[in-house]
């Protein structure tokens, strides 16, 4: 499949096919983190957090499987090896081990801070192209994360 089979015109979406893999890239390393903090967190806030965590790492892992079938939608392969995920991200890995809990949740806003700045690229560059299916899909990952930014921030005592 290509660009051109979904009604597409396939230079105008290349640059939106490099930022969803960009995105994906990043994702990545934020779910690793996610499941690194799911699995290290401790003290009084462990319950609390640790189903947290885990409801965001499975909702991370069922969007980087969407974003990785928009790329092949838009007739490119995605990004499948760590390495790329690592040299590409702009999101970093962070040791987990020994983190405090609101230290963890603030590391987890700075990657959603991070990821909604990527959407609202990918957002930009997918309707210049005229491509609403990627525009809406990534739309609604960010208003997942604009909403999970504001409960974590009321969490961690944020304004």
């Amino acid at each position: 499949m290509d660009a051109k089979e979904i009604s597409l015109n396939e230079k105008e979406v290349k640059p939106v096919v490099d930022l969803l893999n960009n995105y994906l890239a990043n994702y990545h390393i934020h779910y690793q983190k996610l499941r690194g903090c799911h699995w290290n967190i401790k003290g009084q806030n462990f319950f609390t957090l640790h189903i947290k965590f885990e409801e965001l790492y499975t909702n991370a892992q069922v969007t980087i499987d969407e974003i990785a079938e928009r790329v092949l939608t838009l007739g490119k392969p995605p990004h499948s090896r760590f390495a790329d995920y690592i040299k590409e991200s702009e999101i970093k890995e962070i040791n987990t081990i020994g983190m405090g809990d609101i230290d963890m949740v603030e590391a987890i806003l700075d990657d959603m801070a991070k990821l909604i700045e990527l959407e609202r690229e990918v957002m930009e560059a997918s309707e210049a192209a005229g491509d609403d299916g990627t525009n809406d899909m990534v739309n609604k990952f960010m208003q997942f994360k604009e909403k999970t930014t504001w409960m974590l921030r009321s969490f961690a005592g944020k304004k």
